[in-house]
């Protein structure tokens, strides 16, 4: 079955071309077409296209089919070209005719925008408490263990004290700015573009606030050709903000590989945590680490994959956009398998205590020296020089003791105003009135 279908078959390579991985994408859709549905149909009733116990009917079964979508108990058929082509011939079959009013004053177009933005809203909520949790993980870290020393660094080079509570609140303040890009692509997303049809509007007259209210969205996309044209200027922001958030990630998964090595030995895993070589039998192996730096790597790509994808296309619908869904999801699912398994790693690491006592990370403390100096009265550039000397003649004797109190630093974390900055963006995002929305709607 096609929406579109006008009696004439359609080459069969042609058709599997076309429809590509649509049926398969489509299931993480089906959830939100219900939704989508229904709104439009309640707002459909309300403006005299469905009489009310044709409402009744049709959001009746629309609920048993949402629950059907919950229950793992929905399939799109073969025969069948997508998601909304599955939902109206379900209503048709099990209801009649009725089932065949569902899509007035609609297009495909505008019927896949507010699935896919009611699809990328409900996707961000669960990303934002992934990274809630993560971030509650990495701050009960700083704290645990801010007095454990280790080695800062440089150009790969020991350079100056650090601790494992700066390192661990360094990516936790670092999630809490990743917050304020995800609350931009929110702010693009939850837009309704539900009634701009096909991008020009229709001469049905449809109640497009209605439907906002109805769904939960905090605005509209007035104008119905930028509504089309949203269409992969939504995708590419939403991947700026998964790719700022996949910069943190991997850069913290590069940090875990290289402090769990035997070269850097700052940080290690239980063995159900590791895996092992086939040749080998010493390894225990970070590939969790590795695999997420991995798919952030490929997450920072997405901006530029969904740019390269829409760049050379004018306004109007265009069968390319198609494509973003291959593009965008994917992303998403790796983001919270990576956020998921992230948290699990750091609620099982063990740091190591004692790091700074190694020989190899004397110089660690040369700035100290040269500090402790110039606190003496030894101006700054002359007490650079002696303990350069020191170094030089095998004289220098580091003094362990470090004494940081300014904001942020190895005395004085901060934590607290890191995570005041990070529930002020939290707050931002209006989860519980989508909830709402959602809830009524299903009631």
């Amino acid at each position: 079955m096609k929406l579109w279908d006008k009696g004439i078959e359609t080459n069969k390579f042609v058709e599997s071309f076309t429809v590509g991985k649509d049926r398969e994408l489509d299931m993480y859709l089906a959830p939100f077409d219900v939704l989508g549905n229904m709104a439009h149909i309640t707002m459909l009733q309300s403006v005299g296209l469905l009489e009310k116990n044709e409402l009744d009917s049709l959001l009746a079964e629309l609920k048993n089919i949402y629950k059907e979508v919950q229950e793992g108990n929905f399939t799109i058929e073969d025969s069948i070209e997508d998601v909304h082509s599955q939902v109206e011939m379900l209503l048709t079959q099990r209801l009649g005719n009725v089932g065949k009013k569902v899509h007035s004053g609609r297009s495909r177009n505008d019927q896949v925008l507010v699935d896919l933005k009611l699809y990328l809203r409900n996707e961000l909520q669960e990303i934002v408490e992934l990274v809630c949790n993560l971030f509650n993980t990495l701050i009960d870290l700083s704290e645990k263990h801010k007095n454990i020393l280790i080695p800062g660094y440089t150009h790969l080079q020991i350079a100056m004290p650090s601790s494992f509570g700066l390192w661990f609140g360094a990516y936790a303040e670092s999630l809490s700015d990743d917050l304020y890009v995800l609350q931009s692509a929110y702010k693009v997303v939850n837009q309704n573009p539900l009634g701009s049809a096909a991008g020009y509007g229709s001469s049905f007259p449809l109640n497009r606030q209605q439907t906002t209210d109805l769904l939960g969205f905090r605005n509209l996309n007035y104008n119905v050709v930028y509504a089309q044209m949203g269409r992969g200027k939504t995708e590419q922001i939403y991947g700026f903000a998964l790719a700022s958030l996949a910069s943190t990630l991997s850069k913290m998964a590069m940090d875990m590989c290289l402090y769990n090595s035997q070269n850097f030995g700052f940080v290690s895993f239980p063995d159900e945590f590791t895996t092992g070589s086939s040749i080998m039998p010493h390894k225990k192996n970070p590939d969790v680490w590795e695999l997420v730096r991995g798919k952030m790597n490929k997450i920072k790509a997405l901006p530029n994959e969904v740019a390269l994808l829409v760049s050379n296309l004018p306004s109007g619908y265009h069968r390319d956009l198609q494509l973003l869904k291959e593009q965008l999801i994917p992303a998403i699912e790796d983001m919270k398998s990576s956020l998921a398994i992230s948290t699990l790693m750091l609620e099982n690491i063990k740091v190591n205590d004692g790091i700074l006592e190694d020989k190899k990370y004397q110089y660690v403390f040369s700035v100290e020296e040269v500090n402790r100096l110039v606190f003496s009265g030894v101006p700054f550039r002359d007490a650079y020089k002696q303990v350069g000397a020191q170094i030089a003649s095998g004289d220098y004797k580091p003094d362990l003791n470090v004494n940081h109190t300014h904001e942020g630093t190895i005395g004085n974390l901060c934590n607290d105003k890191i995570k005041d900055k990070f529930n002020v963006a939290m707050n931002d995002f209006d989860f519980i009135s989508v909830e709402k929305a959602i809830k009524n709607l299903l009631k």
